[in-house]
């Protein structure tokens, strides 16, 4: 029976990073998805690829469970492979995947490991012991005065990024003027940072970093899958040249060229294999010119939102969690892509004009010239025929010129 009639991919989510998981699977199998989310969200509406359903408090446990076991139930006859799309899904799918039905694959490690990693302070002490580069750090536990949060106390210099330890925890205690990220120009600022931050019920770790210099174009992300016996199966390096700008948008990628840096590759292969990873790994890394060192700033404990980067280079997410989970195929040995393509998420006008690198921009021209490119939105059988969903795409482009005017510094 081909592979298309027995499986149904269950997305948890609405976002971009639930669209183009729902690409991956319809190019490699030819299914629709499903998704359930706590509402609806431009990115997946009107779309053939992903079929979505409201469901409000859905970010609980009980209801998530009850959900996915629901619909396994009505699908009895497929095999379910169920995906988070945010760190808070693929969260509570790692904390309810052994209650899953039998028709049920969930790919993700456990609860003991998250907790290990999930907190940035926790993952940083794991990169000492594995010899890993990340910034300067400084944990802070709860509101505090200026004065201890000067450069000597902090043992770097200022301007400082301040961010939660815990995304997850973070986005639970919204305020006003929330941010991704924040920058930090004195001491004086970092303390009002941290008491708009600790003021609305925050719980945990803040991190404050030294700011390593560099624009978008020094970031990097690579993406990894590791099979179920958590040996590593693919790698995709990709160097970034433009992220988003908006306040709660801030650091998500925007443009990619996907590179290949076989020590760096290697390094974070043998800490995953080391920690008994399973399922995929995304991490965000920025280049130091300082002493030329690539430092890691966190692991996303499942698929980027920027994933289609790694599908367009030719690598299918969806492919390596069906081959390995769902037929229990040997995928040999681990693919650390070597391909150079270039994908965006906006249009490429804006990626022109905004990339602060004129060597990206010239790659990316010719890269298009040659036909290396992908976008995350620019699925023809999704557009073709389909009036709703080819306006809500061009209208979703054309905004993306005026958030750019009005955000980016």
């Amino acid at each position: 029976m081909p592979v298309s009639e027995t499986i149904l991919p269950v997305l948890i989510g609405a976002d971009m990073n639930c669209y183009t998981l729902a690409r991956a699977f319809h190019e490699a199998y030819g299914v629709r998805s499903y998704a359930f989310g706590r509402w609806a969200m431009g990115d997946t509406m009107y779309s053939r690829l992903v079929r979505f359903t409201a469901v409000p408090d859905i970010d609980s446990a009980d209801t998530l469970l009850r959900t996915v076991t629901d619909f396994a139930a009505a699908h009895a006859d497929k095999t379910l492979v169920v995906m988070g799309c945010t760190d808070d899904y693929a969260s509570l799918l790692m904390d309810v995947q052994d209650k899953l039905p039998a028709n049920c694959i969930a790919p993700y490690i456990t609860p003991e490991l998250r907790d290990k990693l999930v907190s940035k302070a926790d993952f940083y002490a794991l990169c000492d012991k594995y010899g890993i580069p990340y910034p300067k750090t400084f944990c802070a536990e709860g509101p505090m005065d200026a004065a201890a949060l000067s450069p000597e106390a902090l043992g770097f210099a200022y301007p400082v990024i301040v961010k939660p330890s815990s995304s997850i925890l973070y986005w639970k205690h919204p305020f006003d003027g929330m941010k991704k990220v924040y920058t930090a120009a004195t001491p004086e600022e970092a303390s009002a940072i941290l008491a708009q931050i600790y003021g609305a019920g925050y719980p945990d770790i803040v991190i404050l970093q030294d700011r390593i210099p560099g624009d978008d174009s020094f970031m990097h992300v690579l993406t990894a899958y590791c099979d179920k016996n958590n040996s590593v199966k693919m790698m995709c390096l990709g160097h970034v040249g433009l992220e988003e700008h908006t306040p709660k948008a801030l650091g998500n990628h925007a443009a990619i060229i996907t590179e290949y840096n076989e020590p760096l590759m290697t390094k974070l292969k043998a800490f995953l294999e080391d920690v008994g990873y399973t399922g995929f790994a995304n991490f965000d890394i920025k280049y130091d010119s300082r002493d030329c060192s690539y430092r890691v700033f966190e692991i996303n404990l499942r698929q980027g939102r920027s994933n289609y980067y790694v599908t367009g280079a030719g690598l299918n997410i969806a492919r390596y969690v069906v081959e390995d989970r769902v037929l229990g195929s040997d995928l040999g040995p681990c693919v650390m892509n070597e391909k150079e393509t270039f994908w965006h998420s906006v249009p490429r006008a804006v990626v022109y004009k905004y990339v602060k690198d004129p060597a990206f921009v010239e790659k990316a021209r010719r890269l298009v010239r040659e036909g290396r490119e992908t976008t995350s939105f620019g699925c023809g059988y999704d557009l073709r025929w389909n009036p709703r969903r080819f306006a809500y795409y061009l209208v979703h482009m054309q905004r993306y010129f005026k958030k750019f005017k009005t955000y980016y510094k």
